[in-house]
C-alpha cells in the first residue's frame, strides 16, 4: 500500500475532541481525604524542686541588732566605699564596727563588706579596688595577703537538695602571702594555702580543682 503525502502545504484539520474524550481527572476529595480532628495535647506542669516559700534562713546569725547592721550600711555606702575617702581612714572605721585589722592594710574603695565584726585582717595585707567580702560567717585573713580588684570571698551558700533552698554557710581562711587575682572567687568552706596563687577570674572551693 502507498500512502500519500501532501506537498501543497495546507495544514491538516485539527481533530476536535469531544468532551466526553477528554482524560477524566479525578476529584480533589479523593486524592486529600478528609482531616482528622486533632486532639489537643495536655501538657502537665512539671512538679518544681524548690519551695522558697518555706525559706527560714535557720542556722544564720547576723550578729548585731537591725540597728547596727543599719548603722554600718549606711556608713559602708555613704562613706566607707567612695573613692574621695583616704584609705587611712578605712581600717579604722573597720575597728569601729568590731572588725580585727592588723597593722600597715591598705583598703581601697569601692570594697564591701557584709559584716566587719565576723572579719579578721592580719598585718600588711592589701585588699583591691571592688572587693566583696561577703561574710555571712567569719573570713580571716592572714598576713602579707592581697585580694585583687574585684575579688570575692563568699561564706554563703544553699543546700541544693533542699526544696526550702536553706542556707549552707561555711567561714573561710586566706593563708599567709596567698594572692587572690581579679575577680577570682573563694567559695565558702575553703582554706586557701600559705601563699597559694588562685588565678584571675578562677573559681576556689573546699575541693580544690
Amino acid at each position: 500500500m502507498t500512502e500519500s503525502i501532501d506537498l501543497t502545504g495546507t495544514p491538516s484539520p485539527r481533530v476536535q475532541r469531544t468532551p466526553s474524550a477528554r482524560r477524566a481527572m479525578p476529584a480533589m476529595d479523593s486524592l486529600f481525604p478528609p482531616a482528622q480532628p486533632v486532639s489537643p495535647i495536655e501538657v502537665k506542669p512539671e512538679r518544681l524542686p524548690r519551695d522558697l516559700a518555706a525559706f527560714t534562713g535557720a542556722g544564720y546569725h547576723k550578729g548585731r541588732s537591725r540597728l547596727w547592721q543599719a548603722a554600718w550600711f549606711a556608713t559602708m555606702n555613704l562613706v566607707f566605699s567612695k573613692w574621695w575617702l583616704p584609705p587611712r581612714f578605712r581600717p579604722a572605721i573597720l575597728r569601729a564596727f568590731g572588725a580585727q585589722v592588723g597593722d600597715r592594710v591598705l583598703i581601697r574603695h569601692r570594697v564591701r563588706v557584709l559584716w566587719p565584726w565576723k572579719l579578721s585582717i592580719g598585718d600588711d595585707c592589701w585588699i583591691g579596688e571592688g572587693a566583696w567580702l561577703l561574710n555571712l560567717e567569719p573570713i580571716v585573713i592572714e598576713d602579707d595577703v592581697c585580694l585583687s580588684q574585684e575579688s570575692m570571698l563568699c561564706t554563703g551558700s544553699h543546700r541544693h537538695d533542699d526544696p526550702a533552698f536553706e542556707f549552707d554557710n561555711a567561714p573561710i581562711r586566706i593563708g599567709r602571702g596567698a594572692w587572690v587575682a581579679a575577680r577570682a572567687t573563694v567559695l565558702r568552706g575553703t582554706t586557701v594555702n600559705p601563699g597559694e596563687v588562685i588565678s584571675a577570674h578562677a573559681v576556689r572551693s573546699r575541693r580544690r580543682p
